[in-house]
């Protein structure tokens, strides 16, 4: 079991926008990676924990492709909602400074995709000093060998990886 102190985290759930949770992903669907987010949401609510919500805008469209949106149900008044340029959700973003002045030191991760934007933000957040869980079942990615690599490889390096079950909040 992993313990996490409301106080000191957050939770940061990586493009789960309607078009990418539609996308045939694996090792786990978009609808499995969706519910078990918005789930850890809701408990890291009721602990008092923030949650964020990190949704992409590619630059230099005249508009976003449909789908662009986040997953309805998934955020909540109150959430921090972070729009990024990049595949990370740090660059060029207030990010960091919105979890500093929340007092915020560990970051929980999930999101689609497992090999980019999660772990694109993940390696932005370990340089700024953050310490980092995964939750394995809240992420996948476009193929299962892409996830299983950033999941068995380059994640336990950066920080600890668990399942959603394996989280312990208090209340």
């Amino acid at each position: 079991m992993t313990e996490i102190d409301p106080q000191r985290t957050a939770l940061v759930l990586v493009d789960f926008m309607e078009r990418l949770v539609a996308l045939p992903l694996a090792p786990h669907s978009g609808d499995e990676v969706a519910e078990t987010a918005v789930e850890l949401a809701r408990g890291f609510r009721k602990a008092g924990a923030p949650v964020v919500v990190v949704r992409v805008e590619r630059p230099h469209l005249p508009e976003q492709p449909p789908g662009s949106g986040l997953l309805a149900g998934l955020a909540e008044p109150g959430d921090v909602e972070i729009v990024k340029h990049t595949v990370g959700a740090f660059h060029g973003t207030d990010l960091h400074e919105r979890l500093r002045e929340r007092g915020v030191r560990t970051l929980v991760l999930a999101g689609i995709a497992t090999n980019l934007g999660v772990e694109s933000t993940a390696r932005a957040a370990a340089d700024h000093g953050y310490d980092l869980v995964f939750v394995e079942d809240a992420m996948s990615a476009l193929t299962a060998e892409e996830h299983r690599a950033s999941v068995a490889l380059d994640m336990p390096r950066l920080g600890t990886v668990v399942t959603a079950a394996e989280l312990r909040l208090p209340g």
